[in-house]
């Protein structure tokens, strides 16, 4: 039996979201999710493996479409579809750096839908063997993985992070996506206790990789340290423009800090 794609919905207005599940679903299709923030929807489609994503303009929250959908494409590969009821230069402009399947106009019909996600999902089913490999890992290795992975804009906001991110930071989504990375941990020397350099600034201005492996230790929000590697690298776009700042955090075992210590 063949495979029912499977679509997330990026759309802060209720009713029109539940109106493209209808459409969608009386097409075959069955819908992934659902979602209302930009920010979130980076996550979610991590979380969800969509085989596709319906994402509106204008939204509610930090992030519009454009920005979440540019971060969604170039991490992970889904196709992106934008909905909006506005028509502009500008606007095109901005969405076409997302390098999206799909512009559809509201309001449209189930015919205008149905139409465009075929399309997509053909189209994306030929391209998707000449992407290039996935900046920071598969999505299933990421939120698989028991290492912190978090990926922060240019300014050190974390616009993603895995699941075991969250249990080793031991707060709660909210408080830490769209968070600047040093309100939820720290970084310091475990020998001396000072606070290490904030990695952010120098890998936006050198565009290259910072890593503390010898010493480092993190502390979070709670108190609790954890010695660890800290690896800190540039995301870029396909035109060589910085996207984000890749933080990856891996916390030592007491056989590596045993031979650390006898060097």
């Amino acid at each position: 039996m063949a495979k029912i794609p499977r679509v997330l919905i990026v759309e802060d207005d209720e009713i029109i979201a539940n109106l493209i599940t209808l459409m969608l679903e009386a097409k075959g299709y069955a819908v992934a999710g659902k979602t209302g923030s930009g920010e979130e929807a980076i996550r979610k489609a991590a979380e969800l493996d969509p085989d596709l994503i319906l994402m509106d303009i204008n939204l509610n929250g930090q992030m519009d479409g454009v920005t979440a959908a540019l971060y969604i494409f170039k991490l992970f590969h889904y196709p992106i579809i934008f909905l909006t009821a506005i028509c502009d230069d500008n606007l095109i402009e901005r969405a076409k750096n997302a390098q999206p399947y799909g512009y559809i106009l509201k309001p449209f019909s189930d015919r205008d839908l149905a139409s465009n996600v075929k399309i997509a999902l053909y189209n994306h089913d030929i391209k998707k063997k000449y992407l290039d490999n996935y900046p920071i890992g598969t999505p299933q290795k990421i939120m698989d993985l028991l290492d912190v992975i978090i990926m922060t804009d240019t300014k050190g906001k974390i616009i993603f992070f895995n699941p075991y991110a969250g249990h080793f930071l031991d707060l709660p989504d909210n408080q830490i996506l769209m968070t600047h990375w040093r309100e939820v941990m720290m970084f310091i020397n475990d020998q001396t206790d000072e606070q290490l350099e904030d990695p952010i600034p120098e890998v936006v201005k050198q565009q290259l990789v910072v890593t503390y492996e010898f010493n480092a230790a993190v502390v979070n929000r709670a108190g609790k340290r954890r010695k660890a590697s800290i690896t800190a690298r540039p995301v870029k776009d396909d035109d060589n423009n910085l996207l984000g700042i890749f933080l990856y955090i891996r916390e030592k075992t007491p056989q590596q800090i045993k031979m650390a210590n006898l060097k």
